[in-house]
């Protein structure tokens, strides 16, 4: 497509593709950095969401250790980190109860004191703010939709979506070719499963010491609780109920200012039932009495869906390639035994930065391969951090919760010195027969506690343009029926959380898959957790997607 469309471009000196935590630390490091020697660094951010923090999703409880380094005097400039955790609770739940774990028996990567319960969307909108204020240029609703190349193969920049293209590829009278962006490097900071990364990945063979990834879908909701249910900082997490055998992953509770909490429940990727539907897990979950109790009486303010990158240190792969980087997400830098990827991403994206300028203040010329990005970053306090919780996930993926989460408590007091567990098994490829496996029945929702798909998927904000092409491609129609329909019985259908797919004709006996792509939160589960591989996210047009406000 490039070839055959003349693009207008731009030069940078970086380009940075993702306004999340990762990609903003990198803009606002490089840009301190260059005003602090006087120099000139052109940067350009691209971010896919209308607005900044539009598409952000997480828990969220924040360390503040990359923040304090970033921004030493936050809080006279007004970041939104105004709840502190003021107590931790940890429970295995059964379906009727729970079993408290004494403080003493909490993880030491669980403990909170010292950091906050925030709406991570909303800290990314103020540190938006403050990397305008500085001087750098964010392009919102405009995402790396492709990566140009130099003739030598080295990365040369991104383009953006072509808008103006229907439902079956055609350009409409409104069509306008994607620009180029340009640039020495180009840091992409595309948060999990990014489009681009993938290519990358694949491209300059960059995991090929690396384990495979490993992935979670959270979901989370926003509600408003009665004055009497609420207890500012208490911080709430669990294993255990609703997740049956087989099943890895967590429930949280978090308690904000204003008689607000946000809730939700991780599902670890890797499980093996096809029959199962992470967001009827999740509804269900809140009819346990430890979460039913707080909610009741309460209102339903938010919902959303995100998948999480739970790899770790073992999956974490080459993040330098020529003439580029790879931060967060995009790579694999969160901190799973935490439950946190914000500071390790934005050190990641920091750590980017000072080795972009050292580079770049150097006069050296562009389109290199930074290899001393990699070993800067393992040697960081938030590599070091993910090498001692190497084991967190993989342990509980062998061992199960119970045997799992004793190795990994073991192996954090110790320090992280124990016999390193691995788990190279692609989550993609767990999923057994639908015909082996039993199939839960899930309760209709109540409308009070517990809701449907549509009317979650309508608190997200979620808009995508009429009568343009679908971001949601399939390498193969006929694998959508001839494999995953026959013998998975069309996973895609449960395990997305915003109803996108939907088997329809087999009451005539021509069963089809029909994507409805309008309704897509970007979660990327589907790319993800896809048993043969065949459904591929790419960027939608027009800055289309959900629009998270206090999430």
């Amino acid at each position: 497509m490039s070839e055959a469309i003349q693009r207008e471009s731009m030069e940078y000196d970086v380009v940075i593709v993702g306004g999340g935590p990762a990609g903003m630390s990198t803009a606002i490091k490089l840009k301190q950095l260059a005003d602090e020697k006087g120099q000139e660094i052109s940067i350009c951010l691209l971010e896919k969401s209308a607005e900044v923090g539009a598409h952000i999703l997480s828990g969220a409880v924040i360390e503040p250790t990359a923040m304090n380094e970033l921004f030493p005097n936050w809080e006279e400039l007004g970041a939104p980190l105004k709840q502190a955790v003021k107590r931790d609770e940890m429970h295995m739940f059964n379906e009727k109860g729970s079993i408290k774990f004494p403080g003493f028996m909490i993880p030491p990567a669980m403990h909170n004191k010292g950091n906050y319960i925030v709406s991570l969307s909303n800290v990314i909108r103020w540190l938006g703010e403050q990397a305008e204020a500085l001087g750098i240029e964010i392009y919102p609703g405009f995402a790396g939709a492709e990566i140009v190349y130099n003739e030598d193969g080295s990365v040369k920049g991104v383009a953006t979506p072509n808008n103006g293209v229907d439902p079956e590829g055609t350009h409409k009278p409104s069509f306008e070719p994607g620009m180029e962006l340009h640039a020495k490097y180009t840091v992409f900071a595309e948060g999990c499963r990014g489009q681009l990364g993938k290519e990358l990945m694949a491209k300059f063979d960059l995991n090929a010491d690396a384990d495979a990834q490993h992935y979670g879908i959270g979901f989370k909701e926003l509600w408003e609780i009665k004055p009497e249910n609420h207890e500012p900082g208490l911080v709430v997490h669990g294993s255990g109920w609703p997740l049956s055998e087989g099943m890895t992953g967590g429930s949280f509770l978090y308690h904000l200012g204003d008689n607000m909490v946000t809730m939700g429940l991780i599902i670890d990727l890797n499980y093996r039932n096809p029959n199962i539907s992470p967001f009827d897990e999740f509804q269900r979950m809140k009819h346990h009495p430890a979460f039913a109790k707080t909610l009741e009486g309460g209102k339903r303010l938010g919902y959303g869906a995100r998948a999480l990158t739970k790899g770790g240190w073992n999956s974490l792969g080459k993040m330098s390639f020529p003439g580029g980087l790879l931060v967060g997400c995009d790579v694999g830098t969160m901190n799973s035994a935490k439950i946190k990827g914000t500071h390790t991403a934005m050190k990641s994206g920091m750590v980017a930065a000072e080795v972009l300028f050292e580079h770049l203040s150097a006069g050296k010329e562009g389109g290199q391969t930074l290899d001393q990005f990699d070993q800067a970053f393992r040697e960081s306090w938030a590599g070091k951090e993910l090498k001692k919780t190497r084991s967190f996930a993989p342990a509980l993926h062998k061992f199960g919760a119970w045997a799992g989460g004793i190795y990994s408590y073991i192996d954090q007091i110790l320090g992280g010195i124990l016999p390193t567990i691995r788990d190279n098994h692609a989550d993609h490829a767990q999923l057994k027969k639908a015909a082996e496996c039993e199939k839960p029945v899930y309760p209709k929702p109540d409308g009070v506690l517990s809701f449907d798909k549509p009317s979650s998927v309508f608190l997200s904000n979620t808009y995508h343009e009429e009568d343009i092409f679908c971001h949601l491609t399939l390498k193969d129609k006929s694998v959508a029926i001839d494999v995953n329909y026959k013998d998975f019985d069309s996973p895609e259908t449960r395990y997305c959380p915003a109803g996108v797919y939907e088997i329809v004709g087999e009451d005539e006996g021509k069963p089809a898959l029909q994507i409805n792509g309008q309704n897509c939160i970007h979660c990327k589960t589907c790319d993800i957790k896809d048993p043969t591989q065949n459904i591929v996210w790419i960027s939608p047009e027009g800055g289309g997607g959900p629009s998270y406000s206090n999430m």
